[in-house]
């Protein structure tokens, strides 16, 4: 008979071993920079106005700058979201500003053409065809994109720049001003004190989040991003989940759209949305979603959605003009993003490195 060897008990991790640790999983979050960025923003903002952070409970809806930017990043949001599993599947979609000016400008004109332009009925019926407009759009990308093959980039820039016309032929070249409660009240109507478009931002995060990780949907983008060949030999039908992807972010445009439109009444198929997709695409990427597709996070599409918000306000409340808000955009997007690239933080590793080693030999 054979002695059993048992194995030497290991030592158990000490607490600041555990701390450690813990600290290290934490940095390699792809979160922790965006929002230590946005935390930043934050304390400036703090530092040139001392209430910037107070919100007022007082009346009968919330107020105050935190508000306002949550409820101005609700359309951001929306097609970040969006946005985020078009980039997932190694896609880009460049045609939801012009899709949110259609979804205004269809509503817009339906309700102005109305008997009764400020019935709730007609602005349901109105918003039911923007989004249905929206959902064909989507289908047309996801058709150049998954069965033509053409590269998502061009198939996106097509209606990108068809879009605007398309917007300006549905209101006659005019900009098309209504008077409706509830199309105005999705953009600045409050429920329980709280922003409709705040309540509607995080509604879509919150059906999204489950959809993605709590069934497959989620698992296949990621499976057609990483390796679309691979997805298909397994037999995941990727064509399916890019047309399902495109109609979602379509889909996600027209309520930002709405949005849009009823924070002015009016559509404007000019201005409406007008470079929303870049800022999607920059909230996106500081969120840490690769562009290369695969594996997205939702929740860091929404911080850098607030990102790129409270950015804005931050230069208008240093006093800084207006005109320089796309310079310091891309300042603070390549900061962050040079931050999170692994390349830099393997390089600035390696710097460090041999700095201990000299250390640990002298000693």
């Amino acid at each position: 008979m054979t002695d059993t060897l048992t194995p030497p008990d290991l030592p158990e991790a000490t607490e600041p071993e555990r701390r450690a640790s813990r600290l290290e999983t934490a940095r390699r979050s792809p979160l922790v920079w965006p929002v230590l960025a946005l935390v930043l923003l934050l304390a400036v903002n703090t530092v040139a106005t001392p209430t910037f952070l107070l919100v007022d409970l007082s009346g009968d809806r919330l107020s105050g700058p935190l508000v306002n930017i949550a409820r101005n990043a609700a359309p951001l949001v929306l097609i970040g979201l969006g946005m985020t599993l078009v980039i997932a599947t190694r896609g880009i979609d460049l045609s939801v500003g012009a899709v949110a000016a259609i979804a205004g400008a269809v509503a817009c004109v339906h309700i102005a053409g109305s008997p009764d332009p400020g019935a709730a009925s007609t602005a349901v019926v109105a918003m039911s065809l923007a989004l249905a407009c929206c959902v064909a759009l989507g289908l047309w990308n996801g058709f150049l994109v998954s069965v033509l093959g053409i590269q998502p980039i061009i198939a996106t820039l097509v209606l990108m720049t068809a879009g605007r016309g398309l917007a300006m032929l549905v209101t006659d070249g005019q900009i098309t001003t209504v008077t409706n409660g509830v199309l105005s009240g999705l953009a600045v109507g409050h429920v329980a004190k709280v922003p409709v478009a705040v309540l509607v931002a995080l509604a879509v995060l919150g059906l999204t989040a489950f959809v993605v990780r709590r069934t497959a949907l989620g698992m296949l983008v990621e499976a057609v991003g990483i390796n679309p060949e691979a997805s298909r030999l397994a037999g995941v039908r990727s064509r399916t989940i890019i047309w399902t992807v495109y109609v979602f972010v379509a889909l996600c445009a027209g309520l930002a759209g709405l949005m849009i439109a009823g924070n002015t009444n009016a559509a404007d198929a000019n201005n409406a949305g007008l470079w929303i997709e870049l800022d999607a695409i920059l909230a996106v990427v500081i969120g840490g979603t690769s562009l290369a597709g695969g594996r997205f996070s939702l929740a860091g599409t929404v911080v850098g959605a607030l990102f790129i918000t409270t950015l804005a306000v931050t230069i208008t409340n240093l006093g800084i003009p207006s005109q320089t808000n796309y310079v310091f955009k891309a300042i603070a997007v390549i900061a962050v993003c040079l931050i999170q690239s692994p390349q830099v933080r393997h390089a600035l590793r390696r710097r460090r490195t041999p700095a201990r080693t000299v250390a640990g030999g002298a000693a």
